[in-house]
């Protein structure tokens, strides 16, 4: 077949260069773009995004002001924009660091999740159109990407503060055994069950060490609680024999009453299991206040025992609740993967994961957020309400001195219930972590601070030693009259969002330049069953129109799917819209990786039922690097594949019979020594990611989608083979 004559949006012409930007037009030209080079600079590209990924919410805070999941990289997403949009042979490393203005392009995120890419589109001065499936997800980049004016914001959180932080604040409040008063930063609980053999209460410490550095070895120094009379003592994180300052008693600070899944009563010694203990109770699990720490008037910080005031307090915080007219949303956990081990715990609605003092709290919080006038403002302030509900739970836990004190719930991706819980003070001081005070300074002004002057990080070396410095003046700033249809997109708005099934949109045929995104995996892990978790207070605070009119975020059509049939399907149906929408010299890209074959056959006949072909197979920088579920993986997947599509008919089918091995092996060995020379270890997962993807460019183009999924499906032994010889080869040449 011959090779279609292009009309490429990619070609960049340069109309004006003054000393703030340099505008480019798109004008038709015949050719690849940059992002289909073989020579495109991913390796680089990544040490910037490994710079970024160590503090994601510091370096493009744009895109942390509320919690998403595999939330990507806006480095490598300004590269991959740059890269769809310049024609071959442009040096897209240099242009990452020049002010471009793309003003005629329009790019499209079909699944923008925390807006990664529409953020990135609009900083070059792109137009974009962003839709997700999810509400939550459509809100934070509602909010992320709208225009705010900082000092109206500023001065509604100074009238919220006026109006309920002293309210909030009096139930943290303590007086110590001396006579001092303090401020709670945090309460310690433990989960209780009765005993099944003599109905005493258990407590389910797996240690009674509750506080400890997050470096012990060097900071030996922790926190224990006495099994005996509830002191607080001062112990070292090895100690195996103390005894109690308050007491006497000799007690193991190692040891608890839980082990693993099973608890054994100190006072009858039965063992039972706590699960199944707990289901049977037919309620969730009840908790004991022991332990607090407080923050002195001089600033100092101190632990302390829990004492009958402070149960009185929580005991007043109850009565006040019940006081209180429609406090919080009432709505039932629905069955899932993500929820089941919180439904077997017996938590049946969400604000059961909330204590009294919390719900009481929030209850005031939010009800001051609904009397704002301004629906912008007030979406906001919900935003960020809404990101304060994972460090202020029953599911939260301590991670201890020397990082961020609060372990937000989500840090496993499922509901794990902690049987050590942490409650935090939800106002918040100086010294909080995970408050809503705090939050609007780390979170919402340090994010109106980077919409209004956006910078680019770059890496430096001196002396052999590599540092980061940020670089200011490259993009737009950030902030839209955001439209909601795209007949006013075509008006000429810049920017428009919507939420829906991405398989179905209004958009025009063939108005789009660039479809730029990250699709979500076939696999366990279902957003919105987590996403649940915070819809239903926005739902309560902002009403239940529009995107919000259901009681969940869950849909039928959503991508994200543990049936590979159902997923490879409902991908299908976005790829098939993307191509429509797509101009016929368009180009789709996405990021991906995927640790289990078929995750990738799944991509690979969606892709070619929709009619696209995969052109290039650039491998870069995945997520955070310090990730939970990243750090407990034996073999971590540390980067994606950005995949490059065209409609079919670009290029030229190749019905080979067999895989072309050799080019495969060739390019995938080309891409691991580029890594290696920047010093990248890559793990055996990485070097599939980097195997896979150039099997997705060799079988796209066969004529036969069925020939080319049999080819792929059949090769898995030798793909496997392929991915170890390269792997150790790339090991002995690392260590040499």
């Amino acid at each position: 077949m011959p090779r279609a004559k292009l009309r490429s949006p990619a070609q960049l012409e340069l109309l004006c260069s003054d000393d703030t930007h340099t505008t480019v037009e798109v004008l038709p030209f015949s050719g690849p773009t940059a992002l289909e080079d073989e020579n495109f600079p991913f390796e680089l590209i990544s040490d910037i995004a490994e710079r970024e990924s160590w503090r994601k919410e510091i370096n493009r805070p744009i895109y942390h002001i509320h919690k998403w999941w595999a939330q990507r990289l806006g480095s490598v997403f300004r590269a991959i924009t740059i890269g769809a949009l310049s024609p071959s042979g442009t040096n897209v490393f240099d242009a990452f660091y020049e002010p471009l203005r793309l003003p005629k392009a329009v790019v499209f995120d079909p699944f923008m999740g925390s807006g990664t890419t529409i953020g990135e589109a609009v900083k070059l001065g792109a137009r974009a159109v962003g839709r997700d499936i999810n509400p939550v997800a459509h809100f934070l980049v509602r909010n992320a990407l709208a225009f705010h004016d900082r000092q109206e914001i500023l001065a509604e959180f100074e009238r919220i503060s006026a109006d309920v932080a002293a309210t909030i604040q009096t139930y943290y409040k303590t007086e110590l055994a001396d006579g001092r008063n303090a401020t709670v930063l945090y309460w310690f609980w433990v989960k209780t069950v009765s005993c099944p053999d003599c109905s005493e209460s258990v407590d389910l410490f797996g240690s009674r060490i509750f506080a400890r550095h997050a470096y012990p070895k060097k900071y030996p120094e922790c926190r224990a609680t006495c099994p005996d009379c509830g002191g607080v003592n001062v112990v070292r994180y090895d100690d195996t024999t103390v005894a109690c300052r308050h007491c006497l008693s000799q007690f193991d600070p190692q040891q608890g009453n839980a082990k693993g899944q099973k608890a054994t009563c100190p006072s009858c010694e039965h063992q039972f299991q706590i699960s199944k203990t707990i289901r049977e109770s037919n309620q969730p699990p009840k908790h004991r206040l022991y332990a607090k720490l407080v923050l002195l008037a001089d600033g100092t910080k101190e632990y302390h025992e829990a004492s009958e005031t402070d149960q009185a307090l929580y005991d007043e915080a109850s009565n006040r609740l019940e006081e209180r007219t429609n406090p919080f949303p009432i709505v039932s956990i629905e069955p899932g993967y993500n929820t089941n081990q919180a439904l077997g715990y017996n938590y049946r609605a969400w604000h059961e994961m909330f204590n009294n003092r919390q719900l009481l709290c929030l209850s005031i919080l939010s009800e001051r957020i609904q009397k704002i006038d301004d629906q912008t403002i007030k979406e906001l302030f919900t935003c960020l309400f809404s990101g304060a509900l994972e460090f202020n739970n029953m599911f939260a836990s301590y991670k201890g001195e020397g990082t961020g004190a609060v372990r937000h719930m989500f840090a496993h991706h499922v509901l794990k219930p902690e049987r050590v819980p942490l409650e935090a003070n939800l106002w918040g001081t100086n010294k909080s972590s995970g408050s809503f005070m705090t939050m609007f300074q780390g979170r919402i002004m340090r994010a109106l601070e980077y919409a209004e002057d956006p910078f680019e990080l770059k890496v430096d070396s001196v002396n052999g030693k590599k540092s980061t410095s940020k670089v200011y003046g490259l993009s737009e700033p950030i902030g839209f009259d955001i439209t909601t249809s795209f007949a006013d997109f075509q008006k000429g708005k810049r920017l428009y969002l919507s939420c829906g099934d991405s398989s179905k949109t209004d958009i025009d045929t063939g108005s789009v330049d660039a479809v730029i995104t990250d699709p979500p995996f076939f696999d366990n892990v279902h957003y919105s069953q987590l996403a649940d978790f915070f819809h239903v207070w926005q739902r309560h605070i902002l009403g239940a129109e529009g995107y919000r009119e259901n009681v969940t975020t869950r849909s039928e059509r959503e991508v994200q799917n543990s049936s590979v049939a159902d997923f490879t399907d409902r991908l299908q149906g976005v790829w098939t819209e993307a191509a429509r929408v797509l101009k016929d010299d368009g180009i789709l890209a996405f990021t991906y990786h995927h640790s289990r074959s078929e995750g990738w056959s799944s991509v690979l006949r969606a892709l070619s039922k929709a009619g696209l072909v995969v052109t290039a197979s650039q491998p870069i920088k995945a997520e955070m690097s310090v990730a939970m579920p990243k750090q407990q993986a034996k073999e971590p997947i540390d980067l994606d594949i950005v995949v490059v599509c065209r409609k079919r008919g670009y290029v030229e089918p190749k019905d080979h019979e067999t895989i072309p091995w050799e080019d495969v092996e060739r390019l995938a060995r080309n891409q691991i020594a580029r890594f290696r020379s920047t010093g990248r270890k890559l793990s055996r997962n990485d070097v599939r990611i980097i195997v896979m993807g150039q099997l997705l460019k060799s079988l796209s183009s066969h004529s036969s989608f069925d020939k080319s999924y049999d080819m792929l499906v059949e090769a898995d032994q030798d793909i496997e083979n392929l991915i170890e010889a390269l792997h150790e080869k790339n090991e002995k040449v690392r260590q040499a």
